[in-house]
């Protein structure tokens, strides 16, 4: 899942959580918005982690050619 996707979980969560009044039978409604809130938050977490750990730059290895090496001496 992607960031985007992670924000999509917090937003729908915390409309489900702040902005409804439903009231279920069968299923809370409010627990539903906060555990999709907690697994975007997660998401958005792991996600950093992962594209932090592909920005390290190494730098590539290259010979040093001195003066004497182009002459050929």
């Amino acid at each position: 899942m992607g960031l985007g996707g992670c924000i999509i979980l917090i937003a729908v969560g915390a409309v489900l959580t702040f902005a409804t009044d439903w009231k279920m039978d069968t299923v809370n409604v409010d627990l539903v918005g906060w555990i999709m809130m907690i697994v975007g938050v997660i998401g958005v977490f792991v996600y950093a982690s992962i594209a932090r750990r592909r920005r390290l730059v190494v730098p590539p290895s290259t010979t040093v050619v001195s003066d004497d090496d182009r002459r050929g001496l």
